[in-house]
């Protein structure tokens, strides 16, 4: 893991330098207006699908939250799509091609089933008294005093 670390800024340089090659060979392939209609088109079209995808994540994830399931996966689904729109409003064919990629369900739930292979979620209960003691106050006993709106004001 820490020898890919030292890649990271190796990658971080060599995408934009990636980018700027594709732009050239694109645009000498095509031509420089059908490349910016590329770009532009990408933007659109990506902007479009991503709100689709965005409200089957939303959709789904009240669905999780009603029957009380977990919603490890479409929490997922929804950072992956937020990547996916960065990248999309990002002008460049490659990262316009890794957002198309984590915009198609089957390959978030691949890099889902990937990344979550060795992780084991367990599930607690919160609780927010203090102490020792497991039983719940009695807020009705002798030592309570209980007032009514009359009874009292603010200084």
């Amino acid at each position: 893991m820490t020898r890919l670390l030292r890649f990271i800024p190796l990658l971080l340089l060599a995408l934009p330098l990636i980018e700027i090659a594709l732009f050239i060979l694109v645009g000498r392939a095509i031509g420089v207006l059908p490349t910016l209609g590329l770009v532009i088109l990408a933007v659109v079209v990506g902007g479009f699908v991503l709100r689709q995808q965005g409200l089957g994540v939303l959709n789904r994830m009240r669905t999780n939250m009603s029957t009380g399931t977990l919603p490890g996966q479409t929490l997922f689904d929804g950072m992956l799509l937020a990547v996916a729109a960065v990248l999309l409003i990002i002008p460049g064919f490659l990262g316009d091609f890794i957002a198309v990629l984590l915009l198609l369900p089957p390959v978030r739930a691949w890099l889902y089933k990937t990344l979550t292979r060795n992780v084991r979620v367990v599930e607690t209960t919160a609780s927010y008294r203090h102490g020792a003691d497991p039983t719940p106050p009695n807020l009705k006993g002798p030592g309570t005093i209980d007032l009514d709106g009359d009874d009292w004001q603010r200084k």
